[in-house]
Parts: structure tokens; sequence; C-alpha cells
């Protein structure tokens, strides 16, 4: 089954960065430029008559910045920043972007960043034909790297403020990602892994032992919150002898 295909907006100052945004968008099966912009105040008229599913948005701009611009549109788009300055990517995600590109970056981690959008946007429905279809890893974005982890190597996912934790099984230290927990979880298959409070998502086939509201995994136990009782609690009860 063919994706559904994303409407999107290009904004940035720079001829060059633009026109390699367009290219990059042009060749993505699942993206359609609607219109170009070289400044964030005609991309913000256009939006208001002419809305899109997602905005690649440089954050440094004359009059109106990229930043000012995803706070005015909030939830009516998805945003993926573009931007030559590493120290915006902290406010980035507190504005729930999808993603925050580093120029100069390549087609890879636009095409990565791209396929976030369109998991946040178009949802996979739990039919047997998406779980036979789901994918089997996932990247993220650690430093500077695109960090390939296989799904069913995760034991849990611990979320930090602006960051995660991901545990990998035989790695003792975490995999460290600048993004929220929530945005992550939206991008696991659901009956794989479970929000169990408010910081954790564990991976359900990885548990080792259940007491009262304490689940363990990898000798590391981790509270079931009252708000995720219920529904753990199902799942244990038709997973049960």
């Amino acid at each position: 089954m063919s994706k559904r295909t994303l409407t999107c907006f290009a904004v940035d100052d720079e001829p060059m960065a633009l026109k390699l945004l367009e290219s990059y968008i042009e060749k993505t099966p699942f993206l359609e430029l609607k219109k170009s912009f070289s400044n964030a105040i005609e991309a913000l008229e256009h939006f208001n008559e002419n809305p899109v599913d997602l905005l690649f948005l440089d954050i440094q701009m004359p009059d109106l910045s990229g930043m000012e611009l995803s706070k005015i549109i909030k939830d009516k788009a998805k945003v993926i920043f573009t931007t030559a300055f590493d120290q915006y990517a902290l406010e980035g995600f507190r504005v729930d972007a999808v993603d925050y590109l580093l120029k100069p970056f390549d087609y890879a981690e636009f095409l990565n960043a791209a396929q976030k959008a369109h998991n946040r946007i178009t949802p996979s429905k739990p039919t047997s034909q998406s779980k036979e279809s789901k994918n089997e890893s996932l990247f993220v974005k650690s430093g500077y790297k695109q960090l390939k982890i296989e799904l069913d190597n995760i034991l849990y996912i611990e979320g930090l403020k602006d960051y995660v934790k991901i545990w990998i099984k035989d790695n003792p230290s975490a995999i460290l990602t600048l993004m929220t927990l929530k945005s992550l979880e939206e991008q696991l298959p659901e009956g794989q892994f479970m929000r169990v409070n408010r910081s954790f998502i564990v991976a359900l086939p990885h548990i080792e032992e259940v007491e009262r509201n304490l689940i363990t995994i990898n000798h590391t136990q981790i509270t079931v919150s009252e708000q995720h009782k219920a529904k753990f609690q199902e799942y244990i009860e038709q997973n049960s002898l």
C-alpha cells in the first residue's frame, strides 16, 4: 500500500539552501512541495489561506524567524527545522518539532526526518496487515550520528525532560537522544511497547517479573503508575495461563 502524500512548504532565506530543500522534497515520493518561500512572513500569509501538513523551516530569517513562525502555527502543521546553528536544537524540540536538521545535511538525514513526520502525521492502524509490515528498526539522532536501533533489542526507554535514554540489550550504557518521550512513543509499535508511568516506556517481551506495581527488566525495577495500571493489568491478564 502506498503512503499518503504529505503537502509541504520549504522556507529559507538562502537561495542555495532553498534549492537544495526543493530538490530533496521532489525526490521523496511521499512529499508534495506546494510552494517555496524566502521569508517566514510570506509563508505564514500563504499558510493561513492554504494550509499544508509539513513545513521545512530555516530558523534564522529576517523579520520573523522560523522558531517564531512555528509558535504561531502551533498544532496546525508539523515542523522540521533546518539551520546552521546547533544552539537552537533544544528550543526546537521544546516547540515539538519533528526533527532538527543541522546544515549541511545530506539526503539520508533529510529522508529520515521526513519519515518521522510521516509517522507522526499518519500513524499506522493496528491491523494484522500493519503488524506484518511494521518497521523492525528505527534511526535516532545521537550527537551528530544517526544510530540504527533494532526494536527487538530495546529493553526500556527513560524520559528526561527534552531527552530520552534508550536502554539496549547487552549494552551497559544508554543511547541519549534529543527528543520527547511522547514523540518517540508515537513511533513505536503498539503491542510491543507500553508507557507505564510518566518517565518510562517498557518493551513488553523483555519483562522478566511483575510484583504488585513493579516491573523488572534486566535487573531494573520500574513502577507502574496508577494512570497506566489498568492498561498494563489488562496486558498481563491476556498473557497469563
